[in-house]
């Protein structure tokens, strides 16, 4: 990155900043339909939502929303899964047609081998679940997964350096996972782990995905302090616009917290319970499933 671009970037990230605090002091409120701050409402980003879901054919409205199966990535990255959990985790998969499984690096070639011909793909993740590893490692990672077989990459951005300020790092970090994603038409998708976040650190983070090139981003690993909230959907939804996806992650656990999150604008949704979603959609009882759920 130039230093030219990068004052670009930082533009944009203060414009954006700017934006989320533009109202007068003492003149924040929150909606009173979602309980979210009044200029993230869903309500008032129907427009957006509706167009992030419409990729992926599924739509922000009352009930069930329809092909809930066709956004849930169906995951499991315990480090304690075993063999016939990820061939269960496989098998649910491609009975129920959900977009993905996805799994840990280790497991890509043999999810890619058990679904091939099913329509499901195949998802891993990358520098998972600390971010902490170099961009040049991360790099490795991605390429190495899709050549086992992975069809999407979900990375964790160097949260420490987004901290610190040095946003030079954290671009070059998710460019490193994004170039080799563009170059194989695979989807990356970049989690920012917001719950360790400001509102303002997610503002940038969310900048930094899109200028990038991601083409996701991510609320949560799932193993950090707290995972999805319709909130921070909304949020992120707001700073990427239309043109990139946005996926709820961690703690959305039944079909009433998948639909709080497309209503905020999510278009794809990771579940380790997305066997028990698909069943409450469909008015069935849920049973156990290779997640746990």
């Amino acid at each position: 990155m130039t230093r030219d671009e990068l004052q670009r970037l930082i533009d944009v990230i203060v414009s954006e900043l700017a934006a989320a605090g533009s109202r007068p002091a003492g003149t924040i409120t929150r909606c009173a339909c979602h309980s979210v701050l009044d200029d993230c409402c869903p309500d008032r980003l129907r427009g957006v939502i509706d167009a992030g879901a419409s990729r992926v054919g599924v739509h922000a409205s009352g009930g069930a929303p329809s092909g809930v199966a066709s956004m849930i990535d169906h995951t499991l990255l315990k480090p304690d899964a075993t063999r016939a959990n990820i061939e269960e985790l496989c098998r649910e998969a491609a009975q129920f047609k959900f977009a993905t499984v996805c799994v840990n690096p280790v497991w890509v070639a043999h999810c890619a081998r058990l679904l091939a011909g099913s329509g499901v793909g195949v998802c891993s993740v990358v520098g998972f679940p600390l971010g902490a590893t170099t961009a040049d490692v991360k790099g490795y990672e991605t390429r190495r997964v899709i050549f086992d077989g992975a069809r999407e990459v979900d990375m964790v951005i160097n949260v420490g350096a987004l901290k610190s300020g040095d946003l030079r790092t954290v671009e070059r970090d998710v460019e490193a996972v994004a170039a080799p994603c563009r170059d194989c038409g695979v989807l990356s998708k970049v989690i920012i782990e917001a719950a360790l976040l400001t509102d303002e650190e997610k503002i940038t983070a969310c900048t930094l995905a899109k200028a990038a090139g991601a083409d996701y981003v991510k609320t949560s690993t799932g193993f950090g302090p707290g995972g999805a909230t319709p909130a921070d959907v909304a949020l992120m939804r707001r700073v990427v616009g239309v043109e990139m996806g946005v996926k709820a992650a961690g703690g959305v656990r039944d079909l009433e917290g998948l639909q709080a999150m497309v209503a905020a604008g999510a278009t794809r949704v990771g579940a380790s319970a997305g066997v028990k979603i698909v069943q409450q959609s469909r008015g069935e009882k849920p049973v156990a499933s290779a997640s746990g759920y």
